[in-house]
């Protein structure tokens, strides 16, 4: 091609040019990626989690046991109890179907022949519920025995091994002789703390160990081995040794304190289960007496659930009041509820503290209803038209002058004194009965419908004790114009000239 119009010609390549050869463009660069890795190892199975417990050692104040490291285990979901100590232990009756008790269809039975159609049982957890327990020291220092007793005997069926036995060379308790240091042993587990996960609560929960000394003075020849140990019980009374001062537990939606007399559910999570069970059965603004109350658990739920206008507890054993004014500090202010805790017998003139409630809630030991407590609530199981009749027979109790009484009457604890108008002419038109024996339950139950004054309507069952045959009850009853609630190990309703029902919950 020559060149433009104007411009020189072409120069002409020169001979090197023209002998090199062509360059050629390389192939386009391919990226190979490298072989995925290999695939890693299994993870090793979970590293369980020792339990460490350290006692201090008789020679000096900083010296520490070998630990005992006993693994944390899974809950598993067999319902068999899987306890290489049945066959020797008097703890539990059957060791297959834990949730199934063998009582269980006794219980439906009897409440379908009453009318009661709803029935129905919480089996609950089947494994790691237990958080109290009180064990039996025997044995001899190098060999302690530390259990339940075996069935119909005082022999101790042995369970664990205890170093703080050993190396501190503590006598264990000779119930022929009546001598020796320890006797029994109680462990509380407590899952109040609510910044660990409901799922390890259990698990992490802090203890509170509680020694019964075979002594009545801390001071005695060999008390100074207590200093080494953490809490004591010396009959009727106690003393802290170290550590924090209070157990603390959440039942009901309150804070509850349990000192190591108080008296407190072994299964946290079935008793919350009947307590939320039994809120349904209260109506809002209702006046509550709740008769062997305890330290006040159920009261005091009631109370600030409920938004109750007055509950009064009324407990036999005067060693609760301390936990039951601290549970109470611990209420909501301005609750608008007059909550008082009464040191007496509830079987002494009950007609007394039936009286201006509308719900009368019991909770008996496990023999059941005292006889004046059972005739008394058929007395003031009348509908509206014939309660005038009962306030004319039963208004000369105020005319008391006994002084034990009148010390009975008057309020031990009280946490606000709101008064009440009209409240002296309020009878009980709700029944809760609480019971923690099956037996005692069905011969209060068919006494309190002899009178054709409370009848069945609900029952619930709760499986307090796997792998037992005992059980709680929970039952409710009610008149012409409410419904009163009966409540124990299952839950049951009883209804005053209509059907009512119970709850039994099921230890």
């Amino acid at each position: 091609m020559p060149p433009p119009a104007g411009l020189l010609p072409w120069p002409a390549p020169s001979a090197a040019r023209l002998a090199a050869p062509t360059r050629t463009r390389p192939p386009p660069r391919t990226r190979v990626r490298p072989p995925p890795p290999p695939a890693p190892p299994p993870p090793p199975p979970p590293r369980l989690e020792p339990v460490v417990v350290v006692a201090p050692s008789p020679t000096t104040a900083t010296a520490t046991l070998p630990p005992i490291t006993t693994p944390t285990l899974s809950p598993s979901t067999s319902t068999c109890l899987e306890c290489v100590h049945f066959n020797s232990c008097s703890g539990c009756t059957h060791e297959v179907d834990l949730d199934k008790p063998p009582v269980l269809q006794e219980v439906e039975n009897f409440f379908k022949g009453h009318g009661v159609g709803d029935f129905t049982f919480s089996r609950g957890r089947l494994r790691e519920w237990r958080c109290r327990a009180k064990l039996a020291i025997r044995g001899t220092p190098e060999n302690p025995l530390i259990g339940l007793y075996q069935e119909g005997t005082h022999a101790v069926a042995d369970i664990p091994e205890c170093r703080a036995i050993s190396e501190l060379n503590i006598e264990p308790f000779d119930e022929d002789a009546s001598t020796g240091e320890l006797r029994y042993v109680q462990m509380a587990v407590t899952t109040y703390n609510t910044s660990i996960p409901v799922a390890k609560r259990y698990e992490q929960g802090r203890v509170q160990v509680s020694l019964v000394w075979n002594s009545r003075d801390e001071r005695s020849k060999n008390a100074e081995k207590l200093s080494l140990l953490s809490e004591i019980i010396f009959g009727h009374k106690w003393r802290h040794l170290i550590g924090e001062n209070d157990l603390w537990e959440r039942y009901g939606g309150v804070d509850i304190s349990l000192d190591p007399y108080s008296f407190g559910q072994a299964n946290t999570l079935s008793f919350n289960a009947l307590l939320h069970t039994l809120h349904k059965y209260v109506p809002r603004g209702s006046t509550v007496v709740d008769l062997y109350s305890g330290a006040g658990v159920i009261g005091l739920s009631l109370a600030a659930s409920k938004k109750c206008r007055s509950v009064k507890c009324v407990e036999i054993n005067k060693l609760s009041k301390m936990s039951f004014e601290k549970s109470a500090s611990r209420l909501p202010p301005n609750l608008g509820c007059t909550i008082t805790w009464h040191n007496t017998d509830a079987s002494v003139e009950p007609v007394h503290w039936l009286e201006g409630s509308s719900v009368v809630i019991v909770d008996p030991p496990r023999k059941g209803l005292h006889p004046s407590v059972i005739c008394a609530l058929q007395k003031v199981a009348l509908s509206e038209r014939k309660a005038y009749k009962a306030k004319s027979t039963l208004t000369k109790v105020k005319d008391e002058k006994r002084p034990w009484i009148l010390r009975a009457r008057e309020a031990a604890v009280q946490v606000d004194s709101t008064p009440l108008e009209g409240s002296s002419e309020t009878w009980p038109e709700t029944l809760i009965y609480i019971s923690c024996g099956w037996d005692s339950f069905k011969k209060d139950c068919k006494s309190l419908m002899s009178s054709k004054a409370w009848h069945l309507q609900n029952a619930h069952a709760f499986n307090f004790f796997p792998g037992t045959d005992r059980g709680h009850m929970l039952g409710a009853a009610q008149d012409e114009h409410s419904l009163c609630v009966n409540k124990g190990h299952s839950s049951e309703a009883l209804k005053m000239d209509t059907p009512s029902g119970v709850a039994i919950p099921l230890d």
